[in-house]
C-alpha cells in the first residue's frame, strides 16, 4: 500500500510540473510514513512541506494542489489535509475487507509464492549433558519461525538440530557415569546433570586415576567401542529426552530426526584429513 501512494505521489508531482504549479527541474523527494494515530488515517506525507519553498507556494495551499492533481484510487476513501501541511490517506474499507476475505479463501493467504529451494535451517543446537540456557530457547523459537515461514512459501526445510555431543569431555562424562553406576546411582533426570557435569569435572582436575581412565575412553569412544558408545548414548537420549519436552511446549517443530550432531561426522574424519 505506501508504494501504491507513493507511486500516486510520484504521479501527482508530474502533473503539477505539466501544470506549472511547480518548477519542471525540481527534484521531489517522496516520504510516505504510517500514521501514529489511526483518527489521523492510514498512512501520511510531508510532500508539501518539502516543496512548498522551492514552489514558493504555503505548504497548506500546495497541499490542497497536490490532493486535487491526485490520481484517482479505488484502495483510497479519502484524503486530508492536517496541521502545517500534512496529506493523510485513509484506506477504503471495503478494499481492506475485500484483502482480507481473498487471503483468508486462499490456501496460501494470497502470497506470491517462490521458486521453491531446500534451505536448511540450523537451529537449537544444545550440549549434551547440560540444560538449555536462554541463548538456546532464543535460537530456537526464531528458527523455528524461519523454518515454519520457510515451508509456508513452499521451501523444502530441513531440519538440523547440531547438538554438541563429541569430544574430550565425553571421556570424562563417560567415567563420571560409570562412577555413579557402580554406587548404583546411575538413575538420573536431566536436573542433575549439571551438578553432574561439574562433580565429573571435578574429579577429572583432582583424581588423576580418573582422568587417566576418562581419556581413554576418549580415545576408545571415538574409535567406535561399543561399551563408551553405549555409556556416550545413554548421555545424550537423557539429555535429548528432556529437551524434546522443551521443544514439544514452546510448540516447536523439532524432533529426534532432526539431531544432526557433532558426532555424525566422526566416520567422515579420516577422509576430510
Amino acid at each position: 500500500m505506501k508504494e501504491h501512494i507513493h507511486h500516486l505521489l510520484e504521479q501527482t508531482v508530474a502533473n503539477l510540473k505539466s501544470a506549472g504549479i511547480l518548477p519542471a527541474d525540481l527534484e521531489a523527494r517522496v516520504q510516505v510514513d504510517r500514521c501514529k494515530e489511526k483518527a489521523h488515517g492510514d498512512l501520511a506525507t510531508n510532500l508539501a512541506m518539502l516543496l512548498a519553498k522551492p514552489a514558493r507556494k504555503n505548504p497548506r495551499e500546495l497541499a490542497a494542489a497536490i490532493i486535487e492533481h491526485l490520481p484517482a484510487s479505488d484502495l483510497i476513501a479519502k484524503v486530508e489535509i492536517a496541521g502545517p501541511g500534512f496529506i493523510n490517506f485513509f484506506f477504503d474499507p471495503s478494499w481492506l475487507a475485500g484483502q482480507v476475505e481473498t487471503m483468508v479463501t486462499s490456501a496460501n493467504a494470497n502470497v506470491k509464492l517462490p521458486t521453491p529451494q531446500t534451505v536448511v535451517v540450523d537451529y537449537s543446537a544444545p550440549n549434551v549433558a547440560k540444560e538449555m540456557a536462554v541463548h538456546h530457547i532464543r535460537s530456537t523459537v526464531l528458527g523455528d519461525v524461519a523454518a515454519r515461514a520457510l515451508e509456508f512459501l513452499g521451501h523444502k526445510v530441513v531440519r538440523a538440530n547440531h547438538i554438541g555431543d563429541w569430544g574430550t569431555q565425553f571421556g570424562m562424562l563417560i567415567a563420571y557415569l560409570e562412577k555413579m553406576a557402580n554406587e548404583h546411582a546411575s538413575d538420573m533426570e536431566l536436573r542433575d546433570l549439571e551438578a553432574f557435569y561439574t562433580q565429573a569435572k571435578r574429579h577429572y582436575d583432582e583424581d588423576e586415576a580418573f582422568a587417566e581412565r576418562a581419556r581413554n575412553y576418549v580415545v576408545k569412544l571415538q574409535g567406535g567401542d561399543e561399551y563408551c558408545r553405549t555409556m556416550w548414548k545413554k548421555l545424550v537420549d537423557m539429555t535429548m529426552e528432556q529437551n524434546q519436552r522443551n521443544y514439544d511446549r514452546l510448540n516447536v517443530s523439532l524432533t529426534n530426526k532432526d539431531i544432526m550432531g557433532e558426532s555424525m561426522y566422526n566416520d567422515m574424519l579420516p577422509e576430510i584429513v
